[in-house]
């Protein structure tokens, strides 16, 4: 049986965050939203994570400021960015803040589900491998 994967979300844009959530909802993840930063990472704090997926552009705290923080709580969430305007700045600094992957919306349901597959078996493999489940 497949574990699920608890999933959180971090979008402005209801519209997208309803179609990315109920895409991953119907694939069996257990998914969490926030609209804002300072939501997002309340939740990172209170809440154990596999992925969040993480838009750059938020009305608050931008996406990259929200990955320091996260990477500071906790190292193996997985993180990928999402973007509506991909700009050469925003896709470094992710890289350099420690991002897992990037996306550059509208994205479809079928790179979603795909990227996010890739990354949880990329990050099970790296705990069998370090022994720590």
């Amino acid at each position: 049986m497949k574990v699920a994967e608890k999933i959180l979300i971090v979008e402005d844009d209801s519209f997208i965050l309803t179609f990315t959530s109920k895409v991953l909802k119907s694939q069996g993840y257990l998914v969490t939203t926030a609209m804002t930063g300072k939501d997002a990472l309340a939740k990172v704090q209170t809440s154990n994570y596999n992925l969040v997926l993480l838009d750059i552009g938020l009305p608050d705290i931008t996406g990259t400021d929200i990955l320091k923080k996260i990477r500071e709580i906790n190292q193996d969430i997985i993180v990928i960015m999402m973007t509506g305007n991909p700009q050469l700045d925003s896709s470094i600094d992710s890289v350099n803040y420690g991002a897992d992957g990037y996306l550059i919306k509208p994205v479809n349901d079928t790179d979603l589900v795909d990227i996010v597959e890739e990354k949880v078996k990329q990050r099970f493999d790296r705990l069998v491998n370090n022994n720590s489940i």
